[in-house]
Order: structure tokens, then sequence, then C-alpha cells
């Protein structure tokens, strides 16, 4: 007789051939289990899923980024490539790039961090000074803490005194202000306020094109329509009035258009709009009851002689009550972008304007389900909305640091204009603003029908060539948006001045490659490939 003992080893295989055939047996679909439902099969799969998810696509962060992710990791493992690193101008990460931080920013989130530091000599006193008014405000003195959920109150204030100092003392009330993670957040939160209806009754939102990847992402989650005006490039990327309103009216056939975008400096056009556009936009939204969402994370970064920044808030005021007590108007900026590039952070705020006091308190009700931002991107806002002063022993250094971020993007910005124009075949409008250069490209027609053949749109092609061969990571044209026959794509401007200039220079050389290979490579019935014609302000 054997003993109990000796009979596990052979009822565990037993209970291994078992469990394996009855997960084999699961795994069949439309088998039946022992208690006549069907067995479990993946609850969400592609046809269970949001099927407006599927639609959401974003660019800056799309196919191209994920080869170069995996390039990076083949260089690392020894890889022979025909050059020794990626570089990723596909988004405007500055410290990614290298841009150092701004010293006081980060000797102000190091106190609130770790308020030890604050007996520590070697921290300037108006940085203490300003961590200890932040930590005060904070739950038990702690970053650590939950906030209010529109945000810290004193740093909304702060955010106030800021915008009343940018626009010349126009008042702005902190119960407006609602801080954010990063711009985006803010602006995705709005949308959702505004969407609603369904079949012609569906809200739709005009957005510039070329665009930024956000917005087409947001309306497709929202499943809101969305409306393309497009700026006008002949013209250095303009805003037209009369496409707006060809847009607008097209639209009212199938929705229902409640919403204007602006983004001012542009994203990825670089535009900076004049005072008159802008009023000519506001005009244009208050005759046609738009609600206004202003873009302005860019506010701080413009370069182009005789370019300024004008906030929509500012001149909404300016042209009177007719227009400052009625046209609804978001507002939004951030402090990853300017001379700041804090992106990791995820600090921003949005300043609401004329919104109905009933849809205000919905809005509140709506933020408090995230229970607040980052309380480390609130503070470093706070600290980017109330910087050194003059009288202040931090001021030379913060001046000095500022002014050499700032400088440094205009002469890139020029840098990249003059070195893409000198290409023939590339057309790259004036860099006035922001942090990105969006030129036109000719594309022989047998690239455009190898790349139709490989299911690529044609600037999609190129840019994975581009990446290939070269290791810079760009981003296509088709990505933002852009009118049918032209090719374009975006780069940043943020790579040290030696970096950038080398990027230049590789990527025209590939392209002038790229459009001789494809051009005289023989095509049925003809051997000549003529290129499209050039066209640009």
């Amino acid at each position: 007789m054997q003993a109990v003992g000796s009979q596990e080893p052979g009822r565990r295989r037993a209970e291994q051939v078992g469990g394996r055939a009855l997960g084999q047996r699961a795994a069949e679909p439309g088998r039946m289990a022992e208690n006549g439902l069907a067995q479990r099969g993946k609850v969400l799969t592609l046809e269970s899923m949001n099927p407006f998810v599927k639609k959401v696509e974003y660019a800056v962060r799309g196919p191209i980024v994920t080869r170069a992710v995996q390039l990076e990791k083949e260089l690392q493992q020894g890889a022979k490539k025909p050059f020794s690193e990626v570089i990723r101008a596909n988004i405007g990460d500055a410290q990614a790039m290298g841009q150092k931080p701004i010293t006081f920013f980060r000797q102000v989130s190091a106190l609130c961090m770790y308020p030890e530091l604050l007996k520590d000599p070697s921290f300037p006193k108006d940085a203490k000074e300003k961590a200890q008014r932040l930590l005060a405000a904070c739950g038990g003195q702690s970053i650590g803490a939950y906030s209010a959920s529109p945000g810290i109150e004193i740093i909304r204030q702060d955010v106030a005194h800021f915008i009343e100092r940018r626009d010349g003392g126009i008042p702005s009330n902190p119960e407006n202000i609602f801080l954010s993670t990063g711009a985006s957040d803010a602006i995705v939160t709005i949308l959702k306020l505004l969407v609603s209806g369904e079949g012609r009754s569906r809200t739709g939102v005009l957005i510039p094109i070329p665009q930024y990847p956000l917005y087409s992402a947001a309306l497709a989650e929202l499943n809101a329509v969305q409306i393309n005006y497009y700026l006008d490039e002949e013209k250095c990327w303009a805003l037209d009035i009369g496409e707006l309103r060809r847009a607008l009216h097209q639209a009212r056939e199938h929705c229902h258009p409640r919403a204007l975008c602006i983004i001012n400096p542009g994203n990825p056009t670089g535009q900076v709009q004049s005072r008159q556009c802008i009023e000519d936009v506001i005009h244009f939204a208050w005759e046609e009851q738009l609600f206004l969402l202003a873009d302005e994370v860019y506010q701080d970064n413009v370069y182009a002689e005789g370019s300024h920044f004008h906030s929509f808030k500012k001149v909404l005021f300016e042209m009177g009550p007719k227009y400052s007590e009625s046209v609804e108007l978001a507002s939004f900026h951030s402090i990853s972008k300017g001379f700041m590039g804090e992106c990791g952070f995820r600090g921003g705020y949005m300043e609401v304007i004329n919104m109905d006091p009933h849809v205000l308190q919905q809005l509140t009700k709506l933020v408090s389900v995230r229970l607040c931002p980052p309380v480390t991107g609130q503070v470093l806002l706070g600290v980017v909305v109330n910087q050194p002063q003059p009288n202040e022993p931090s001021y030379p250094q913060f001046s000095r640091e500022k002014e050499a971020v700032l400088s440094a993007l205009a002469k890139k910005a020029r840098m990249t204009e003059k070195v893409l124009n000198q290409a023939p075949g590339i057309r790259c409008n004036p860099v006035q603003g922001a942090m990105y250069a969006f030129p036109q490209i000719q594309l022989p027609p047998l690239a455009v029908q190898e790349a139709k053949a490989q299911g690529q749109a044609p600037d999609m092609f190129f840019c994975l060539k581009l990446l290939e061969e070269t290791g810079i990571c760009i981003v296509p044209g088709s990505g933002f948006g852009q009118k049918d026959g032209t090719f374009h794509f975006r780069m940043t401007i943020l790579p040290p001045p030696e970096k950038l200039e080398l990027m230049l220079q590789k990527l025209t050389h590939f392209y002038a490659k790229f459009a001789q290979q494809y051009s005289q490579a023989p095509l049925t019935g003809s051997n000549n490939v003529e290129m499209m014609e050039p066209t640009g302000c």
C-alpha cells in the first residue's frame, strides 16, 4: 500500500495537467463552462473599448518617436548606425535638450521640498522668504498635502497680480483663476464643459491648421466636431477672418460651432499675432457668439523685430464694455515653455472671463474630481509669477539667466530660418515666436508614390528615412494638419547652438540627397520627375 506522502507528486502533476487543459478549454471561444455559461474572455478588447479613444492621435509622441526610442536602445547595445546619437527635435522639452534650469526657481522648489534647507546659509534670503510664504499656505506647511482643488489660494492671488502687471493694470479676480496640471489639463477641462449634443447639435470647435495635436486628440476623445480653419502660409501663417467665416458657415451645416481656439504665439507655426488681428478675432467671436480659447503658453517667446505679445484679455478689455462684458474667454499659460522650460513639474493656470456663474460652479466641481494639481507644480508656478525684483539679492543672477535663455532662443530662431531657406526645395517662414519651425518641403512625385505604396503619409515617409539615416527625430506636418498637396515637418529650435547647426546641416544635406534620389529614379513611361513649385511668404 502506497504511503499518503508518496501520492502527492502524482496528484500535483495531475492537477497541473488538468489546470492546463482547463486553461486551454477556457481559451476556446464559445466553449461552455460547467455551470452552463460561456467561458470568460477579455472584458476589454479593441472591439469593446471606447471607440472615441481609438480615434485619438498625438503626432508629437507618435510612431516616429517610438522608432527613435528603439534606435536609442540599439545604439546603447552597440549596434552600428550612420549616426552616434538620436537628436530628439520632436517635442518642446527644453531641459531634455540641455537648457539649464533657472537657479532661483529651483532654489525655492528645493526649500519647499526639504524645509531643513532653510537653515542652509548658502540659499539667498529672498528664496527662503518665498519658500516660507508658500509653505505657510500649504496644509501642515508641507507640499505633500493636498491643496484646494482650484489651487493654493495665495498662488492664485499671485497669478492674478502677474496678469494685472502683464496687462497694464486691468483687474484680475483670483476666483476666476484655476491652477492646472500644465496648460493641457485646463484646456481639456474647458472642452469638457463645452461639448454636448448629437447630430447637427453636436458641439464644433474651430481650431487652426496647422494645430497642436492636443486639440484634435481631445476633440476626438470627447466626440466633438473638429472645425479646421487654415492659417495663411503665404502671409507667414497669418490668421484670416475670411477663412474663419468660411469654416464656420460650412460647419453650421452639420454641427453647432460653439468655440474658437487661437494659439498665440503659434505652435507649430511660430507666428505672433498682431494686435489688429486679435481685435478682429474678438469681434468675430462676439458677432458669431463663440467661446474663445486663447492658448498663450509661449507668451515669453517672441523674437522677431516688430513682433509683440498681446494677451487676448488685455485687447478684449481695451475694446470696451461691448466686448469686455460679453465675450466669454478662457486663456491658458504654463511653466513648461517660455524661458522656464520646467515641463516635468506640470504647472499651469487658466483664467476665465465672463463665464456664467452657474457654469463656474460646475467648473469648480469638475476640477475637484481630480482633487488638486500637483503641488510641486503649483509652487514653481508661484515663483514664476512672482519673480525676483531689482531690489532683491537674487535679481542679478535671475535676470542674467533669463536673458541668456531668451537671447539664445532668438539667435537659434534666426539660424533655423536662415539655414533651412538656403536649401533648395525647403521654404521656412520666419520663426517669430514659440520654439518651433514648420518648413514646407517639396517632395518628388516618386517619393509620394513610394510612401503611398507603403501606406504612409509622404512627409512621414520622409521623416522616417531621415531618422534612420541621420538619427534626427522630427514630426511630419501631417500630424499637425496642412493643406492638401503640401508637405511640412515640425522641429524644435531647442538644441544647443552648435548641435542645432550640425542638425540643420545634416537635415538639409539629407533632404538634397533624398530629393535627388527620388527625382532620378525611373518612372513608367518617363524618366523626368518635376518637383512641386515652392510656396511661402
